[in-house]
């Protein structure tokens, strides 16, 4: 059900595109601004290990001096049929974690020494499988796929607004709807890029309990890493990565609020875990 999510919602944003563009600088216009998304975006994929390692001040790390976490890391990987990751570790007292990478040959898992002080090893166990079925999934690259059509709406709406709704106006259109058309999409466009970034994360949720072989890991190491984050927040936190990690370091209320977040509800995903004793082996 989470692939079928992430394909309407994808196509469904796919599809806001070809309409606006031709609604506001036609077919043209439409792929002038998916070209332009797309490079930055692609970009930003390809060098997205080294970009965001760097900005965590994360530091690869041996099976010498991790031997718990490379250990279990390459367990794990030989258990889901995966190559093995780099390992990296971030000095920091809030417990978190992410992978990232390119491709399943290319990935690099992340924890913070926090983590490591407060889970578990079940738990740690949870977040590692998790976080190892976002490589397998290649969560990055429809991550990647969602940010370029999205940011192409988001150039459409802004060239319009400088230079006008032209294909619009020659149609004899309204120009509210013009308006309205540049307010709306970029919004709409984004709140379906989190609901694809929610969808991805039930996923990994489910993959890493069957990885771990025990669902429960994940559910209690969740209940936790939320807790602590709110009680020691990550500083400086940069918003465009805050998709990676395992529990967002941003935290929403609920309501309309959740639909501007990058991660499902806690309880949502706890609930959908405990669904899954009995299931996984």
């Amino acid at each position: 059900m989470n692939y079928l999510k992430t394909a309407v919602l994808l196509g469904l944003l796919a599809g806001m595109l070809v309409a606006i563009g031709g609604h506001l600088g036609g077919k043209q216009g439409a792929l002038i601004a998916l070209i332009i998304a797309g490079v930055m975006n692609f970009g930003a994929y390809w060098f997205s290990d080294k970009m965001v390692l760097a900005m965590y001040g994360a530091k690869q790390v041996t099976e010498a001096e991790a031997p718990e976490l490379v250990g279990m890391v390459r367990d794990l990987a030989v258990k889901a049929n995966l190559p093995m990751p780099k390992v990296y570790m971030m000095e920091t007292d809030t417990p978190n974690a992410f992978a990232t990478g390119r491709n399943p040959e290319h990935a690099v898992v992340a924890a913070t020494t926090g983590i490591m002080r407060l889970l578990t090893r079940e738990e740690l166990m949870g977040v590692m499988a998790h976080e190892l079925s976002h490589i397998k999934n290649r969560d990055m690259l429809i991550s990647t796929v969602a940010a370029t059509i999205a940011g192409a709406i988001s150039y459409l709406s802004h060239m319009a607004m400088w230079f006008g709704g032209g294909r619009d106006n020659e149609r004899g259109g309204h120009p509210a709807v013009l308006i309205l058309t540049m307010i709306l999409g970029p919004i709409a466009a984004f709140l379906i890029q989190m609901a694809i970034s929610r969808s991805r994360e039930y996923g990994a949720d489910r993959g890493g309990a069957e990885i771990a072989g025990n669902p429960m890991y994940l559910a209690e190491a969740l209940r936790k890493l939320t807790y602590y984050n709110q009680k020691i927040p990550m500083h400086n936190v940069n918003e465009s990565t805050a998709h990676m990690f395992i529990v967002s370091p941003l935290f929403g209320r609920g309501g309309l609020t959740s639909l501007f977040t990058t991660h499902p509800p806690l309880e949502e995903r706890i609930k959908r875990l405990e669904a899954m004793v009995g299931l996984v082996r």
